[in-house]
């Protein structure tokens, strides 16, 4: 039977603790996804190399399998100050935390110990791959006149491939993303000025790590090392002078509010960013600059936070 890419549902759920799946439903978990790309078996190999009086190739034996998925969620708020987003679950498989202030915010930061995994369910017209004790990283793309989105990839235990017949998703918990342009994006700051951005990513970069030893086997996040990219419109060195930032390897604020209304702002900061690899560019007849970002710690689990207030 012909299987359709377009007939895709993707649930997930957190779990209460490694070694307990969880097992999300249509009704409570589904995540309004795409760019959905899957490794259903990824797998590393032990050789064997037997002589047999003859030449050609020897059984390979698995040594280790797991499963991969990767897709892009919208970034837009909970709908309500205060209110957790459809896709936390995602974000805390991803390494991060939250901080809630009642009916005002709910702020993410990254943590570096014990994280909750995913249980995760990707199905494919009619297909059922599921992924359980699954960890993540993420980037974040907010690029003008296009709409932002997070990009996760969940690593995790592989579960035999079912057939099973879609679940009715309910995307109610979603809320409609806004476009990243000057009505709906109305402030990024980087070292105090106020610069006219033409595009902002933020890779968190975890090392997520499978293992299948006598004793232990899993996913597990083993660093991080949070990278990005601005490009915003050249100023004059009297504004802001980022030349001698970059030089002088100095650690800059940064700051980039999108959305307006209470319930669906998110805040990007981070407080000590590093510009290096500058160049200018061209956007229509004006001249940007372009940098790589480095999101340096101050105190620890720091380097960037995303508040929904």
């Amino acid at each position: 039977m012909t299987k359709r890419t377009r007939k895709t549902v993707v649930l997930a759920v957190l779990q209460a603790a490694i070694g307990i799946p969880g097992v999300p439903t249509g009704a409570d978990d589904a995540m309004l996804v795409s760019d959905v790309s899957s490794t259903p078996i990824a797998a590393q190999y032990a050789q064997r190399n037997n002589v047999k009086g003859y030449l050609g190739n020897d059984q390979q034996l698995v040594s280790e399998k797991h499963a991969e998925l990767s897709f892009s969620v919208e970034i837009a708020g909970g709908g309500t100050a205060g209110e957790a987003p459809a896709w936390e679950p995602l974000l805390l498989a991803c390494s991060f935390a939250s901080t809630v202030v009642a009916d005002t915010s709910v702020t993410y930061h990254p943590v570096s110990d014990d994280p909750l995994p995913a249980t995760i369910y990707y199905y494919l017209d009619g297909l059922l791959h599921k992924l359980t004790n699954a960890f993540g990283t993420v980037s974040l793309d907010l690029t003008s006149n296009a709409v932002p989105k997070f990009k996760f990839k969940f690593t995790g235990d592989y579960v035999p491939v079912i057939d099973q017949a879609l679940p009715t998703p309910d995307f109610s918990k979603f809320r409609d993303p806004l476009v990243v342009n000057n009505e709906n994006t109305p402030a990024f700051t980087l070292a105090g000025y106020s610069a006219v951005l033409n595009a902002f990513t933020a890779d968190l970069a975890n090392t997520v790590t499978y293992r299948s030893l006598p004793g232990a086997a899993g996913a597990l996040i083993t660093d991080r090392k949070p990278t990005g990219n601005v490009v915003f419109e050249l100023a004059r060195v009297s504004d802001k002078d980022y030349w001698s930032s970059i030089a002088g390897a100095q650690n800059l604020p940064l700051s980039l509010q999108h959305g307006r209304t209470a319930g669906n702002i998110v805040t990007i900061a981070a407080p000590a960013v590093q510009l290096t690899s500058p160049s200018y560019t061209d956007n229509n007849g004006i001249a940007s600059l372009s940098a790589t970002l480095t999101f340096n710690t101050l105190l620890g689990n720091d380097e960037i936070s995303i508040a929904l207030t």
